[in-house]
């Protein structure tokens, strides 16, 4: 199930990109020759006027393909001045930067809808209110909690000893310490309104900070369900996605210096495995916060595709603004090959995140 959510999560963050690269692309007059639904083979298209709007077999988002826009490409037609290349640079320009602002923008609403529908947010023992929830924020792998099958967000209901003597409040501290405390305890807890008990002994060296504290294997903490009126929401979902986007732009610009002295952690990076398992997490804990992960996941690809990396919208942004420069095109034997080895150079970074995210399943 979580990985069909992943998928489509995909495939409409893909989409919402390409559709900027398709709109822009109308309105400053070039011709798109195809916007097509998932990727080739294609299924079938319908014409409509000049473009071929097609549907594929593969949905992992779609694609754009606008007349002129590889540079190998021959124009030689009546409609040679519609062709990306012979468009005014700052149209090329606006082309180019239109899929990261869909994906900016498309945060900005997603944030925005979550706000507006109820935000489930971790709140402090000292500030949670009457409708607080003690929930499970993570499991650890192998742990006592995971093999019983406890899951990210249910909601703990009791705790109790082998005695059967209760915790008095349902906190985070008082929890840990009653686990720490009994070597076996029972945690009876509540999922879409379904209720289940565990019966769960606790373990150490669980954890790699403290390998005699003794655990079940869950993580927890107070949540608290937060709406927000729809302009108050809208100004705060604004304020999120620039402090978002300063954020993710600042982890990437680490990542990418301590590759560059061999020193990068990609065991901290999550690629399509590791995504998947995580939009599962935020899945569990209510639309909301799916909402906001898929946000999350859009602007962190609106900043990826925003670096002057060749491949990328941004390493294409830096040709046409070369080409302002010089005040003739790059030449397209360049373009082709240098766009190609950072396609090579992506495709290998992709491969190496994602043998990480497999290592961390086993």
């Amino acid at each position: 199930m979580y990985i069909l959510i992943f998928a489509l999560v995909l495939f409409v963050l893909v989409l919402v990109h390409e559709l900027g690269h398709f709109l822009v692309a109308k309105k400053t007059g070039m011709r798109v020759d195809e916007f097509g639904i998932g990727f080739p083979p294609r299924l079938f298209g319908i014409r409509k006027g000049e473009t071929v709007y097609t549907l594929n077999a593969v949905p992992l988002g779609g694609f754009v393909k606008i007349f002129g826009e590889d540079a190998e490409e021959s124009v030689e037609d009546a409609d040679r001045s519609r062709a990306f290349g012979s468009r005014p640079l700052w149209a090329q320009a606006l082309v180019l930067i239109a899929g990261v602002s869909a994906n900016v923008l498309f945060a900005w609403l997603l944030f925005t809808l979550a706000f507006t529908m109820g935000m489930k947010t971790a709140v402090s023992e000292e500030a949670a209110g009457a409708d607080a929830k003690l929930t499970v924020l993570s499991v650890l792998p192998d742990s006592p909690a995971e093999k019983a099958g406890i899951q990210v967000g249910d909601v703990i209901e009791r705790v109790k000893n082998e005695n059967g003597h209760p915790v008095e409040k349902l906190f985070p501290s008082t929890v840990s310490s009653f686990i720490q405390e009994y070597n076996e305890v029972t945690l009876s807890t509540s999922r879409d309104g379904e209720g289940k008990t565990y019966t769960l002994s606790s373990a150490q060296g669980l954890v790699d900070e403290a390998p005699e504290k003794k655990v079940v294997g869950i993580t927890m903490g107070l949540i608290e369900t937060v709406k927000k009126p729809f302009f108050t929401a809208l100004y705060d979902a604004g304020i999120h996605t620039v402090v978002s986007i300063g954020a993710i732009a600042v982890g990437i610009f680490d990542l990418m210096r301590d590759a560059l002295f061999f020193d990068a952690d990609f065991s901290q990076v999550a690629g399509p495995v590791g995504i998947a398992g995580l939009v599962g997490d935020a899945a569990s804990l209510g639309i909301s916060s799916l909402l906001i992960f898929t946000a999350f996941i859009s602007l962190n690809l609106a900043v990826i595709n925003v670096l002057p990396f060749p491949a990328l919208d941004g390493g294409r942004l830096i040709f046409v603004c070369i080409e302002a420069l010089k005040g003739s095109p790059v030449s397209s034997r360049i373009a082709g090959a240098t766009n190609a080895i950072g396609f090579f150079l992506l495709i290998g970074l992709m491969l190496v995140v994602t043998y990480n995210d497999i290592l961390r399943l086993f």
